[in-house]
């Protein structure tokens, strides 16, 4: 396994999604979890119920920040007052690095509120990269851009979203979060193999990796987060975390939200899968699963 040049934050291991309907069982219970993840939309306030949460949330955790409105495929910078309130919240919550999709969304002020993907040309991901550089100077964090799922490809694309991730990376010396649900989401819908993709990605770029759940509607599979994963979801995982060693994980469950002890059970599955690659990398005994609780 090779080591992330963000290794010095492997240490944060498995976390979760902050989310409202757990919120007192979180502020009451105090779950035994490394982090917590926030949609940084949600606390760009500094007020309201909301950011009480957080600021409670903060005495106890480390706090890791996901954005979903940068669009750093799209023509125009982010509006500089919405980079500043995220700088804010950047400062605050002390995030070791702010995530965000390798998508587009908007044009001319106008948002279309969704995750579109983009043309994969080497034009596209200069530009991509320019853009994402320039964000990072003005909120002083390090970026890391995350893989979408998609249902719909360009016919201008000159190169595989593979290749187009890896040079955006590079160009603009970011790093990746690499959503495994997206990959084989993207990966049915367009039918190309998800090892290919895996195995294309430096994984010394990697920061973070996504888990989450799928809804599958026959033409295509709809990333909807409203699930456990699936085998072959792990199955990836795991692959993902052979290639790039110990990674900080978290899993997405964002409609259909169950218990939060539901939730936190589900996340232990990918401790597991860390100790079990750890494990068969330092040639230890199939009985580290015991030790994790699974």
């Amino acid at each position: 396994m090779a080591p992330s040049k963000y290794n010095s934050y492997s240490q944060l291991g498995i976390g979760i999604g902050l989310r409202k309907t757990h919120h007192s069982y979180i502020l009451s219970h105090r779950p035994d979890i490394e982090w917590f993840e926030i949609i940084a939309e949600n606390f760009l306030s500094a007020g309201g119920a909301a950011y009480e949460v957080l600021e409670e949330v903060l005495r106890y955790y480390q706090v890791v920040m996901h954005s979903v409105s940068l669009y750093f495929g799209s023509p125009e910078m982010p509006p500089q007052e919405h980079l500043q309130e995220l700088k804010r919240l950047v400062q605050r919550t002390k995030t070791p690095w702010l995530s965000d999709h390798l998508c587009w969304g908007s044009i001319d002020g106008s948002y279309s509120h969704d995750l579109l993907p983009m043309p994969y040309t080497r034009a596209v991901a200069k530009f991509t990269a320019e853009k994402i550089k320039r964000v990072r100077d003005f909120l002083e964090v390090p970026i890391a851009v995350e893989n979408v799922s998609s249902y719909a490809e360009f016919a201008q694309s000159t190169m595989t979203e593979w290749e187009f991730i890896s040079e955006v990376a590079e160009l603009a010396d970011c790093g990746i979060l690499l959503d495994v649900n997206n990959l084989f989401v993207s990966s049915r819908n367009h039918g190309f193999d998800p090892h290919v993709y895996l195995n294309s990605i430096d994984p010394l770029r990697v920061v973070q990796i996504h888990i989450a759940g799928h809804s599958d509607k026959n033409r295509f599979i709809i990333d909807t987060h409203d699930r456990a994963p699936i085998e072959p979801v792990w199955s990836l995982y795991g692959r993902a975390i052979e290639l790039c060693g110990y990674t900080p994980t978290l899993l997405e469950w964002d409609a259909k939200i169950p218990r939060f002890e539901e939730v936190y059970a589900e996340a232990q599955k990918a401790r597991y899968w860390l100790a079990m690659t750890c494990a068969a990398e330092e040639g230890l005994s199939s009985t580290v699963g015991e030790e994790v609780g699974v």
